[in-house]
Protein backbone atom coordinates (compact mmCIF):
# COMPACT_ATOMS: atom_id res chain seq x y z
CA UNK A 1 0.00 0.00 0.00
CA UNK A 2 0.96 3.63 -0.48
CA UNK A 3 1.50 4.98 3.02
CA UNK A 4 2.04 8.44 4.46
CA UNK A 5 3.56 8.42 7.92
CA UNK A 6 2.89 11.24 10.40
CA UNK A 7 4.98 11.32 13.59
CA UNK A 8 7.44 13.39 15.56
CA UNK A 9 9.30 11.92 18.59
CA UNK A 10 11.58 8.91 19.03
CA UNK A 11 8.57 6.70 19.88
CA UNK A 12 7.45 7.05 16.25
CA UNK A 13 10.73 5.91 14.68
CA UNK A 14 10.43 2.10 15.13
CA UNK A 15 7.04 1.97 13.34
CA UNK A 16 8.40 4.11 10.52
CA UNK A 17 11.48 1.91 10.25
CA UNK A 18 9.26 -1.18 10.14
CA UNK A 19 7.23 0.29 7.28
CA UNK A 20 10.39 1.11 5.33
CA UNK A 21 11.58 -2.49 5.75
CA UNK A 22 8.22 -3.93 4.69
CA UNK A 23 6.73 -4.52 1.25
CA UNK A 24 4.68 -1.32 1.61
CA UNK A 25 5.73 2.00 0.12
CA UNK A 26 6.26 5.06 2.33
CA UNK A 27 5.40 7.80 -0.15
CA UNK A 28 5.71 10.70 2.29
CA UNK A 29 6.42 11.71 5.88
CA UNK A 30 4.79 14.45 7.94
CA UNK A 31 6.46 15.77 11.07
CA UNK A 32 6.20 18.92 13.14
CA UNK A 33 8.18 22.03 12.17
CA UNK A 34 11.65 22.53 13.62
CA UNK A 35 11.51 24.37 16.93
CA UNK A 36 14.06 25.98 19.29
CA UNK A 37 15.41 23.54 21.87
CA UNK A 38 18.03 23.40 24.61
CA UNK A 39 19.82 26.19 26.41
CA UNK A 40 21.05 27.75 23.18
CA UNK A 41 17.51 27.72 21.74
CA UNK A 42 18.85 26.45 18.42
CA UNK A 43 16.38 24.96 15.98
CA UNK A 44 16.04 21.27 16.68
CA UNK A 45 14.79 18.61 14.29
CA UNK A 46 12.46 15.80 15.29
CA UNK A 47 13.57 12.17 15.48
CA UNK A 48 11.20 11.35 12.62
CA UNK A 49 12.67 14.10 10.44
CA UNK A 50 16.18 12.83 11.09
CA UNK A 51 15.12 9.32 10.04
CA UNK A 52 13.33 10.58 6.94
CA UNK A 53 16.35 12.58 5.79
CA UNK A 54 18.70 9.65 6.40
CA UNK A 55 16.50 7.40 4.26
CA UNK A 56 15.66 9.94 1.52
CA UNK A 57 11.93 9.91 2.25
CA UNK A 58 9.73 12.75 0.93
CA UNK A 59 9.16 15.10 3.87
CA UNK A 60 6.76 17.92 4.76
CA UNK A 61 6.48 19.99 7.96
CA UNK A 62 3.22 21.97 7.78
CA UNK A 63 2.31 24.29 10.64
CA UNK A 64 -1.26 23.03 10.40
CA UNK A 65 -3.36 20.65 8.35
CA UNK A 66 -6.49 22.75 8.67
CA UNK A 67 -5.49 25.04 5.81
CA UNK A 68 -5.51 23.76 2.22
CA UNK A 69 -1.86 24.75 1.87
CA UNK A 70 -0.84 22.39 4.64
CA UNK A 71 -2.68 19.50 2.97
CA UNK A 72 -1.07 19.95 -0.46
CA UNK A 73 1.65 17.32 0.09
CA UNK A 74 -1.01 14.73 0.94
CA UNK A 75 -2.89 15.43 -2.29
CA UNK A 76 0.36 15.01 -4.20
CA UNK A 77 1.35 11.77 -2.42
CA UNK A 78 -2.13 10.18 -2.76
CA UNK A 79 -1.83 7.75 0.17
CA UNK A 80 -4.04 4.71 0.59
CA UNK A 81 -3.55 4.95 4.35
CA UNK A 82 -2.05 7.49 6.76
CA UNK A 83 -0.28 6.08 9.81
CA UNK A 84 -0.14 8.48 12.76
CA UNK A 85 2.19 7.98 15.74
CA UNK A 86 2.58 10.82 18.27
CA UNK A 87 2.39 13.41 15.50
CA UNK A 88 1.20 16.26 17.68
CA UNK A 89 -1.05 18.05 15.17
CA UNK A 90 -4.81 17.66 14.84
CA UNK A 91 -6.00 15.88 11.72
CA UNK A 92 -9.13 17.62 10.37
CA UNK A 93 -11.95 15.74 8.68
CA UNK A 94 -10.52 16.59 5.25
CA UNK A 95 -7.41 14.55 6.12
CA UNK A 96 -9.20 11.75 7.98
CA UNK A 97 -11.40 11.05 4.96
CA UNK A 98 -8.65 11.36 2.35
CA UNK A 99 -7.07 7.85 2.26
CA UNK A 100 -8.93 4.75 1.09
CA UNK A 101 -8.18 2.90 4.34
CA UNK A 102 -8.44 5.99 6.54
CA UNK A 103 -5.97 7.13 9.19
CA UNK A 104 -4.49 4.62 11.62
CA UNK A 105 -3.10 5.57 15.01
CA UNK A 106 -0.77 3.66 17.31
CA UNK A 107 -1.68 4.64 20.86
CA UNK A 108 0.48 3.57 23.80
CA UNK A 109 -2.25 2.18 26.04
CA UNK A 110 -5.06 -0.35 26.12
CA UNK A 111 -7.88 1.93 25.09
CA UNK A 112 -10.23 3.21 26.35
CA UNK A 113 -7.90 3.43 29.36
CA UNK A 114 -5.47 6.35 29.21
CA UNK A 115 -6.64 8.35 26.25
CA UNK A 116 -4.54 11.46 25.86
CA UNK A 117 -1.00 12.79 26.01
CA UNK A 118 0.90 10.75 28.63
CA UNK A 119 -0.44 7.18 28.73
CA UNK A 120 2.90 5.54 29.61
CA UNK A 121 3.58 7.68 32.66
CA UNK A 122 -0.02 7.58 33.87
CA UNK A 123 -0.16 3.79 33.69
CA UNK A 124 2.94 3.49 35.89
CA UNK A 125 1.74 6.14 38.33
CA UNK A 126 -1.60 4.37 38.73
CA UNK A 127 0.06 1.04 39.49
CA UNK A 128 -1.49 -0.69 36.46
CA UNK A 129 -0.42 -4.32 36.12
CA UNK A 130 -0.66 -4.22 32.32
CA UNK A 131 -0.54 -1.75 29.49
CA UNK A 132 0.04 -2.10 25.74
CA UNK A 133 -0.68 -0.60 22.35
CA UNK A 134 -3.92 -0.05 20.48
CA UNK A 135 -4.23 0.28 16.71
CA UNK A 136 -7.32 2.29 15.91
CA UNK A 137 -9.09 4.06 13.09
CA UNK A 138 -8.90 7.76 13.84
CA UNK A 139 -11.97 9.96 14.12
CA UNK A 140 -12.42 13.58 15.16
CA UNK A 141 -12.34 12.75 18.89
CA UNK A 142 -9.38 12.43 21.26
CA UNK A 143 -8.31 8.78 20.93
CA UNK A 144 -11.96 7.74 20.58
CA UNK A 145 -11.84 5.90 17.26
CA UNK A 146 -12.82 2.25 16.76
CA UNK A 147 -10.12 -0.31 17.57
CA UNK A 148 -8.50 -2.68 15.10
CA UNK A 149 -5.97 -4.54 17.24
CA UNK A 150 -4.49 -4.53 20.75
CA UNK A 151 -1.34 -6.05 22.21
CA UNK A 152 -0.51 -5.95 25.92
CA UNK A 153 2.58 -6.21 28.12
CA UNK A 154 3.02 -6.42 31.91
CA UNK A 155 4.26 -3.51 34.02
CA UNK A 156 6.74 -5.02 36.46
CA UNK A 157 8.08 -3.55 39.70
CA UNK A 158 11.20 -2.30 37.90
CA UNK A 159 9.49 -1.00 34.75
CA UNK A 160 10.07 2.71 34.19
CA UNK A 161 8.90 5.06 31.46
CA UNK A 162 12.18 4.77 29.57
CA UNK A 163 12.07 0.98 29.26
CA UNK A 164 8.30 0.86 28.71
CA UNK A 165 8.58 3.51 26.00
CA UNK A 166 11.05 1.33 24.08
CA UNK A 167 8.99 -1.83 24.60
CA UNK A 168 5.76 -0.25 23.36
CA UNK A 169 7.47 1.36 20.37
CA UNK A 170 8.68 -2.06 19.21
CA UNK A 171 5.32 -3.66 19.98
CA UNK A 172 3.52 -0.92 18.07
CA UNK A 173 5.71 -1.45 15.03
CA UNK A 174 4.91 -5.18 14.97
CA UNK A 175 1.19 -4.59 15.51
CA UNK A 176 1.12 -1.98 12.74
CA UNK A 177 2.35 -4.41 10.09
CA UNK A 178 -0.16 -7.00 11.27
CA UNK A 179 -2.95 -4.43 11.08
CA UNK A 180 -2.03 -3.36 7.55
CA UNK A 181 -2.05 -6.98 6.39
CA UNK A 182 -5.49 -7.49 7.91
CA UNK A 183 -6.91 -4.32 6.35
CA UNK A 184 -5.52 -5.13 2.92
CA UNK A 185 -6.84 -8.69 3.06
CA UNK A 186 -10.20 -7.61 4.43
CA UNK A 187 -9.86 -9.88 7.46
CA UNK A 188 -9.71 -7.13 10.07
CA UNK A 189 -12.56 -4.84 11.03
CA UNK A 190 -12.68 -2.01 13.55
CA UNK A 191 -14.72 -2.41 16.74
CA UNK A 192 -16.08 0.49 18.84
CA UNK A 193 -14.27 1.21 22.08
CA UNK A 194 -16.10 0.11 25.26
CA UNK A 195 -18.11 2.86 26.89
CA UNK A 196 -16.84 1.85 30.34
CA UNK A 197 -13.29 2.11 31.68
CA UNK A 198 -12.49 5.43 30.03
CA UNK A 199 -9.63 7.38 31.65
CA UNK A 200 -7.57 10.33 30.46
CA UNK A 201 -3.79 10.64 30.58
CA UNK A 202 -3.22 14.35 31.04
CA UNK A 203 0.08 15.91 30.02
CA UNK A 204 2.84 15.65 32.63
CA UNK A 205 3.48 18.82 34.61
CA UNK A 206 7.04 19.25 35.85
CA UNK A 207 5.67 20.16 39.29
CA UNK A 208 4.42 16.57 39.63
CA UNK A 209 8.02 15.42 39.95
CA UNK A 210 8.32 16.87 43.47
CA UNK A 211 8.24 14.07 46.05
CA UNK A 212 5.94 14.26 49.07
CA UNK A 213 7.55 11.97 51.64
CA UNK A 214 4.25 11.69 53.52
CA UNK A 215 3.02 9.42 50.75
CA UNK A 216 3.44 5.64 50.91
CA UNK A 217 6.76 4.34 49.62
CA UNK A 218 5.02 2.40 46.85
CA UNK A 219 3.48 5.60 45.47
CA UNK A 220 6.81 7.43 45.58
CA UNK A 221 8.59 4.52 43.89
CA UNK A 222 6.02 4.66 41.08
CA UNK A 223 6.66 8.38 40.73
CA UNK A 224 10.39 7.75 40.40
CA UNK A 225 9.79 5.13 37.69
CA UNK A 226 7.12 7.13 35.85
CA UNK A 227 9.25 10.27 35.64
CA UNK A 228 12.41 8.65 34.30
CA UNK A 229 13.85 10.01 32.02
CA UNK A 230 11.74 13.21 32.38
CA UNK A 231 11.13 15.25 34.43
CA UNK A 232 12.93 13.10 37.09
CA UNK A 233 11.51 12.77 40.61
CA UNK A 234 13.10 15.28 42.96
CA UNK A 235 13.35 16.40 46.56
CA UNK A 236 15.47 18.94 48.45
CA UNK A 237 18.07 18.74 51.19
CA UNK A 238 19.22 21.93 52.91
CA UNK A 239 17.42 23.82 50.13
CA UNK A 240 19.38 22.08 47.38
CA UNK A 241 17.68 20.02 44.67
CA UNK A 242 18.31 16.27 44.75
CA UNK A 243 17.02 14.14 41.88
CA UNK A 244 16.21 10.49 42.41
CA UNK A 245 16.80 8.26 39.39
CA UNK A 246 16.17 4.79 40.81
CA UNK A 247 14.47 3.45 43.93
CA UNK A 248 12.60 0.48 45.40
CA UNK A 249 10.19 -0.09 48.28
CA UNK A 250 11.64 -1.38 51.59
CA UNK A 251 9.50 -2.68 54.43
CA UNK A 252 9.84 -0.68 57.68
CA UNK A 253 10.70 -3.76 59.68
CA UNK A 254 13.38 -4.84 57.19
CA UNK A 255 15.39 -1.66 57.79
CA UNK A 256 14.68 -1.27 61.52
CA UNK A 257 12.68 1.95 61.27
CA UNK A 258 11.52 3.20 64.64
CA UNK A 259 7.90 4.18 65.23
CA UNK A 260 7.34 7.90 64.90
CA UNK A 261 10.22 8.50 62.48
CA UNK A 262 9.29 11.55 60.41
CA UNK A 263 8.82 11.12 56.65
CA UNK A 264 11.90 12.29 54.75
CA UNK A 265 14.33 11.17 57.48
CA UNK A 266 17.46 9.47 56.15
CA UNK A 267 18.05 6.19 57.94
CA UNK A 268 21.45 5.23 56.55
CA UNK A 269 22.37 2.52 54.05
CA UNK A 270 20.74 -0.87 53.59
CA UNK A 271 22.07 -3.23 50.89
CA UNK A 272 23.83 -0.27 49.21
CA UNK A 273 20.64 1.77 49.10
CA UNK A 274 19.92 5.01 50.91
CA UNK A 275 16.91 4.41 53.16
CA UNK A 276 14.38 7.24 53.39
CA UNK A 277 11.35 7.13 55.71
CA UNK A 278 7.99 7.61 53.99
CA UNK A 279 4.41 7.87 55.19
CA UNK A 280 4.31 4.09 55.06
CA UNK A 281 7.37 1.85 54.61
CA UNK A 282 10.68 3.22 53.34
CA UNK A 283 12.20 4.07 49.98
CA UNK A 284 15.51 2.44 49.10
CA UNK A 285 17.22 4.90 46.78
CA UNK A 286 19.91 3.54 44.46
CA UNK A 287 20.95 6.52 42.30
CA UNK A 288 20.80 10.24 43.18
CA UNK A 289 21.98 13.51 41.67
CA UNK A 290 22.60 16.86 43.28
CA UNK A 291 21.89 19.94 41.18
CA UNK A 292 24.59 20.56 38.59
CA UNK A 293 26.49 17.37 39.41
CA UNK A 294 26.74 13.87 38.01
CA UNK A 295 24.55 10.99 39.15
CA UNK A 296 26.04 8.92 42.00
CA UNK A 297 25.25 5.70 43.83
CA UNK A 298 23.66 5.80 47.27
CA UNK A 299 26.98 4.87 48.89
CA UNK A 300 28.80 7.68 47.09
CA UNK A 301 26.08 10.09 48.17
CA UNK A 302 26.29 8.90 51.80
CA UNK A 303 30.05 9.40 51.85
CA UNK A 304 29.77 13.13 51.17
CA UNK A 305 30.08 15.48 54.10
CA UNK A 306 27.01 15.59 56.36
CA UNK A 307 24.90 13.83 53.67
CA UNK A 308 22.87 11.87 56.23
CA UNK A 309 22.45 14.52 58.90
CA UNK A 310 19.66 16.45 57.15
CA UNK A 311 16.28 15.08 56.11
CA UNK A 312 14.82 15.30 52.64
CA UNK A 313 12.12 17.92 52.41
Amino acid sequence: MRIVFAGTPEFAVPPLAALCASRHSVVGVLTQPDRPAGRGRKLGTSAVKDFALQHDLPLAQPLSLRAAEGREPLLHWQPEVIVVVAYGLILPLEVLSLPRFGCLNIHASLLPRWRGAAPIQRAILAGDEYTGVTLMQMDVGLDTGPMLLQRRVPIDADTDSLTLHATLARLGAEALLETLEGLEAGTLSAQPQPSSGVTYASKIDKAEARIDWRQDAIDIARRVRAFRPWPIAETTQRGEQVRIHEAVVLDDSAVGRLAGTAPGTLLGLHADRLVVACGRDCLGVGVLQRAGRRSVTAREFANTAAALTESFQ
